[in-house]
């Protein structure tokens, strides 16, 4: 609970994958992929209980294993490539969840091992500090969009800014990415117009706390990340 509020979270976890086969499960150091957020998710100050929501049954028995509830299985209709984010979580706060007995859903996706139960619990008090706003994690981008171009449909090369590019680097305005680690929904306001990426309230994270499992360059870098917190590297 943040003070009297009480806090579910929701992780949606279907068995399918383009980039990497079965990638909720696959094993990251040890662990499958899904285990991490939740295991942040438990480990959350704020958090009061932790949903996964899938139609696959190894998964759901592995959700199951690190101390998740799934009261039933999603349909397949809702675990296709084209399926949205929002109709899954529309299903679960319909279906399993006691909509009036939370104050806020937040949403962890499960290709996100970097993320921590400080940045979980970081954003739900940004999230209360800022009187509920609907909240998204963000992360600082690599590279500014003041030296980015686009070609038009004539072959012409356009500025994706208009600002000039002569400032130095160090000069230029630092920019944002939603980086998909942790959603925050208000639960009276989760309806068929919620935007979860158009959230209003940004919520700051580490870059390297917002490494994003989707193909498998990225597993390497989590990876990375994760034996250096663990000291197996230097």
């Amino acid at each position: 609970m943040f003070g009297e509020k009480k806090i579910m979270a929701l992780i949606p976890a279907r068995g399918g994958s383009k980039g990497i086969k079965r990638k909720n499960i696959r094993e990251l150091c040890g662990k499958p992929l899904i285990a991490y957020s939740i295991i942040a998710a438990k480990e959350s100050k704020y958090i009061d209980e932790v949903f996964v929501s899938t139609e696959d049954l190894e998964i759901a028995e592995i959700a199951g294993e690190y101390g998740a509830l799934l009261p039933c299985l999603r349909p397949m209709r809702l675990a296709e490539d084209t399926s949205k984010t929002l109709d899954v979580v529309l299903h679960a706060v319909e279906n399993f969840v006691d909509r009036e007995a939370y104050d806020a859903l937040v949403l962890l996706q499960p290709t996100q091992p970097l993320r921590t139960a400080e940045d979980i619990d970081g954003a739900i008090a940004f999230f209360y500090q800022h009187n509920r706003m609907d909240l998204v994690s963000i992360s600082e981008v690599e590279d500014s969009p003041i030296l980015m171009r686009y070609i038009d449909e004539n072959g012409n090369m356009k500025k994706l800014l208009s600002m000039g590019s002569t400032v130095r680097r160090q000069e230029m305005p630092k920019y944002y990415r939603v980086n998909g680690a942790i959603y925050i929904n208000a639960m009276e306001k989760i309806d068929n117009d919620v935007s979860f990426n158009d959230n209003k309230l940004g919520f700051i994270m580490n870059k390297s706390h917002s490494v994003d499992i989707d193909e498998e360059k990225d597993m390497c870098i989590a990876r990375y990340y994760l034996e250096k917190l663990n000291g197996n590297q230097s």
